[in-house]
């Protein structure tokens, strides 16, 4: 009996592992491009429900006008506003996880220049 897994060519760790090849096999400049791509989605998508999640648990729940109990959402579409505004604060949320990852690279490549 042949599984889906078979017929697609293996797991997921296998797939994973197939992925990873082919980004080797790019060049640096194209693998760059794709990071910070991805990092960039993470922060457009996933970072207003982290904020929403953290500041649930700490600040309490999420005012949206006379809704005082205002949900995840909310918060997405005034981030999504805000972004189309062209606000600093939430462009920076926005770059935010790229601008990190951008940093800390920067701060091991200068830590192994160092004699």
């Amino acid at each position: 009996m042949v599984t889906s897994t078979d017929e697609q060519g293996g797991g997921p760790l296998q797939r994973l592992a197939r992925l990873r090849g082919s980004l080797r096999e790019r060049p640096r400049v194209q693998r760059e491009l794709v990071l910070f791509a991805l990092l960039t989605l993470f922060g457009l998508i996933v970072m207003p429900f982290v904020i929403w999640i953290a500041s649930n648990r700490v600040l309490g729940p999420y005012t949206h006008g006379q809704n005082l109990y205002a949900g995840p959402l909310a918060l997405v579409a005034d981030y999504y506003t805000g972004l189309a505004h062209g606000s600093a604060v939430y462009w920076s949320v926005a770059l935010g996880p790229a601008v990190v990852v951008l940093l800390i690279r920067l701060f091991l490549a200068g830590w192994r220049a160092l004699p």
